[in-house]
């Protein structure tokens, strides 16, 4: 992997929102599993990544769960508690000192969780759907592990208001703690996801069923997020075209279309399309990005292996605005550098994605001095 001109639309700046984007090279969020324990509070370890990669147009933190409820792994930060937000505060204000701008993701995982986590042993979902699917839990002796995700139990529909209430207050605490905003994880089979698909919400109220019923949720989680954080500073990240996990919906193509235009509605400021990564990965046609550029007007980030090459080619249609990159980020901390002067790509280790401290996280040295990529930027 590497760049050719920095003239190239990788490097040209970007107004989203109130944020001035020096770059349109977007870290993506990834689950590394180093906060702090007890309480899954982010630390300064995780103030030091962040910081290093503070060179991207913009950071999207890994997904953080909103509530107790909403997690489904080992470690994964929230931003719930007191602690969580005083962690976060430090993350935010390392990476403004290096120049950088990031916003918080926020997750509940629904179904996608395991009864560890739960006092009652039962995670919430839409329906009572197992997702034949597995989480990485941590047992007592630290070492994390895939374990199986049982039967969820259906969330009552006076309970969902509760839930969406608790997107809004961790979008109050995330704006508390410094982020430039927030991004939804509605995406990836998570609970927003797990509402908008036939095959994992076989409700019959108000939140399931017809197409407007299915982004009801969706729908009303944006308005409360961005009744804190400004729709100007809220975003949402959506994955049409991912069907592991049980997600594998019929359609799902003209529901992430409506739920596009709601959020066109609410004035969100970016949808994040998470595209589907794995090898054989169905390509995305352009008569989705055209369909989704006509229903949406705000900015839209893509993700998904994006090699330098195929991201300034997106962008150069004008069917993308920005990129997101996610493991070449680990590697290589200095990635828009890296690319400005036409380096190769460090390798990262995959044996280091999920937990454990330093090692294969914050020791990824630069490539480059502050000088070279500066220097590289202007030539």
């Amino acid at each position: 992997m590497t760049a050719t001109n920095p003239s190239a639309p990788l490097f040209r700046p970007l107004q989203l929102g109130p944020l001035q984007l020096p770059n349109r090279m977007v870290m993506a969020p990834m689950t590394r599993a180093r906060s702090s324990q007890p309480g899954d509070a982010p630390n300064a370890l995780m103030a030091d990544y962040y910081a290093q990669r503070a060179s991207a147009g913009l950071i999207v933190s890994e997904a953080s769960q909103v509530s107790r409820q909403g997690q489904g792994y080992s470690f994964t930060p929230g931003i719930y508690s007191e602690a969580q937000v005083q962690g976060w505060r430090r993350i935010t204000e390392a990476v403004h000192a290096a120049g950088g701008r990031m916003v918080l993701q926020l997750w509940h995982v629904g179904r996608m969780s395991h009864p560890s986590f739960h006092a009652d042993g039962l995670p919430v979902a839409p329906s009572a759907l197992a997702p034949a699917a597995r989480v990485w839990v941590a047992g007592d002796d630290g070492v994390g592990r895939l374990l199986d995700c049982p039967v969820p139990r259906a969330l009552a529909t006076a309970e969902i208001p509760g839930v969406v209430d608790d997107f809004r207050r961790a979008a109050a605490n995330a704006m508390r703690a410094g982020f430039d905003g927030v991004e939804i994880h509605g995406a990836n089979g998570y609970l927003i996801d797990q509402f908008l698909r036939t095959t994992s919400n076989h409700r019959t109220d108000a939140y399931g069923g017809p197409v407007e019923h299915r982004t009801r949720f969706a729908r009303e989680v944006a308005a409360a997020v961005a009744s804190e954080a400004g729709a100007e500073r809220t975003g949402m990240r959506l994955a049409p075209f991912i069907t592991q996990r049980g997600m594998d919906c019929p359609e799902i193509i003209p529901t992430i279309l409506h739920l596009a235009r709601e959020l066109d509605a609410l004035g969100l400021a970016y949808i994040h399309l998470a595209e589907a990564d794995w090898d054989d990965a169905p390509a995305v046609p352009d008569s989705f990005r055209h369909a989704l550029r006509a229903a949406f007007s705000g900015r839209v980030i893509v993700a998904g292996q994006y090699t330098p090459e195929r991201a300034r080619q997106i962008l150069a249609s004008g069917l993308a605005d920005l990129v997101a990159f996610g493991r070449p980020f680990i590697a290589n901390p200095d990635l828009p550098a890296r690319l400005a002067a036409g380096l190769s790509l460090a390798p990262f280790d995959p044996a280091q994605l999920f937990g454990g401290g330093a090692r294969g996280y914050t020791d990824y040295a630069a490539a480059t001095s502050p000088q070279a990529a500066a220097d590289a930027t202007a030539a």
